[in-house]
């Protein structure tokens, strides 16, 4: 590790910084759109891990408790305890005497007290200097105290490459280097191998191409094994799925013919994820409609909207355990949507393989039927749809019968024919994205809420 750059003398151990950084980072993490907690008061913050980087930049692990915990909470626990109410962040502090005007939109703010007291704090993944630094170390593989910075040895990364922070609203952060890689940095970190970098390295194995291979990764040993960043090619002059869908409603185009060849891309990714990591057993049990009920319980306690619906609702998850079964349960990309999918040139590529952050990792590891996908994607275009007035229900319907017709043909098996299991998915989707849209989204509750009465009323 270098040598500190710090003139207060004492930074070991893991209680003395946070006498300097809690009442700034109590402050600073719920502005964060990567923060999970925004509709719960942060009620501790505990320092989990520490490392200097390189002088100048703390690595951390933050716990965040919150008042009451809550179901499926990401808290690393240490060592051999119990997981705590609350979710583990990931933070990269710059620490410094004076800030440039230019990390301005960086800052945090000035410490009062501790071993840091008259430092100024900003978030040094939005300096420069940091990011270039810190794709050194991914070039240069090895460890810095507790991280561990590897890199596939096949790959070149080139030096000097200019580092810029991706701005779009998003729940890690990423930065593109030069137009030739990007490095996704995990912010809410669990326990285990992240699927972003296990189902890329699985499919690059397999030789997908839909999907760009991992080139280097950044993981942690203490207190748990985690997985905290995944650097990857970047695409360049590629468009994702959403902005080209709504660049298509937008001049009144249509979107078929693009849905069907993204259908048939995913059917190809479906294929090879089957063929690259374990599968799980034909059909669908009790256990994942009593799942869906479970969580439709719990959105309807925190939105009232959706009372009134219930029933209606939770007639589509029981249905589940007596209808087609289906295909085979695997493993999937687990959070699919048109943000989620790029076209570069005439091919579409798939991203993202992190899954849901607010769903535990075990359950985002564990394998989910291929619907589950399709259901994310169909809801998609109807979210795409309703961005310009008046709505295109017409629109919509081309591109999900398109998409289904497209991976029909790739899978060998129509999404279509399996009516009451893609009822289900589709439910348990927009389920989830009432209560995102009330928790971070209130003015786009309306889109999910119309899905919602379409499946409760018609079923279809």
């Amino acid at each position: 590790m270098p040598k500190t750059a710090f003139p207060h003398p004492s930074l070991s151990g893991l209680a003395g910084p946070m006498a300097s950084l809690d009442g700034l980072l109590r402050g600073w993490l719920p502005r964060q759109r990567w923060f999970a907690g925004k509709d719960r008061p942060v009620t501790d913050l505990r320092l989990l891990s520490m490392t200097e980087l390189f002088p100048g930049c703390l690595h951390l692990l933050v716990h965040a408790g919150h008042a009451g915990g809550h179901a499926g909470h990401a808290g690393v626990p240490a060592p051999g305890g119990t997981p705590p109410p609350g979710d583990c962040y990931q933070l990269l502090l710059g620490v410094q005497e004076h800030l440039s005007p230019r990390l301005g939109k960086a800052l945090i703010g000035r410490t009062q007290t501790g071993p840091l007291a008259g430092l100024v704090v900003y978030d040094a993944l939005q300096d420069p200097r940091s990011a270039q630094l810190l794709l050194e170390r991914l070039r240069h593989p090895g460890a810095a105290g507790p991280l561990r910075f590897e890199a596939d040895p096949a790959v070149r990364i080139p030096p000097a490459l200019p580092p810029r922070l991706m701005e779009a609203e998003q729940s890690n952060t990423s930065l593109v280097y030069g137009d030739e890689f990007i490095l996704k940095v995990f912010r809410r970190i669990q326990p285990g191998v992240n699927p972003d970098l296990e189902v890329t390295a699985a499919l690059a194995r397999q030789g997908c191409h839909r999907v760009p291979a991992p080139a280097a990764w950044l993981r942690t040993t203490q207190p748990q094994g985690a997985t905290l960043g995944v650097l990857q090619p970047f695409l360049r002059n590629a468009s994702d799925g959403w902005t080209l869908a709504l660049d298509a409603l937008a001049t009144g185009q249509d979107f078929a013919a693009q849905a069907r060849e993204l259908g048939r891309a995913m059917a190809e990714v479906h294929t090879a994820l089957a063929a690259a990591l374990p599968a799980g057993e034909p059909g669908e049990s009790g256990r994942t409609a009593a799942a869906m009920a479970e969580r439709l319980d719990a959105a309807a306690h925190s939105v009232p909207a959706l009372r009134p619906y219930v029933p209606g609702l939770r007639s589509a998850f029981s249905t589940l355990v007596s209808c087609d079964a289906g295909p085979a349960a695997q493993r999937i990309h687990g959070d699919l949507h048109l943000g989620q999918v790029l076209r570069a040139g005439r091919e579409w590529f798939v991203i993202d393989f992190e899954g849901e952050p607010s769903r535990p990792l075990a359950e985002r590891r564990s394998p989910h039927s291929p619907v589950r996908d399709i259901a994310g994607m169909l809801r998609s275009f109807d979210y795409a749809a309703r961005q310009r007035r008046p709505w295109r229900p017409e629109w919509a319907r081309r591109c999900r019968e398109a998409f289904c017709a497209g991976y029909a043909a790739g899978a060998g098996w129509d999404p279509r024919k399996k009516h009451a299991l893609l009822r289900a998915y589709e439910t348990d989707r927009a389920v989830y994205e009432v209560l995102y849209e009330a928790r971070h989204r209130p003015d786009w509750l309306a889109v999910p809420m119309a899905a919602i009465e379409r499946l409760a009323v018609r079923g279809d």
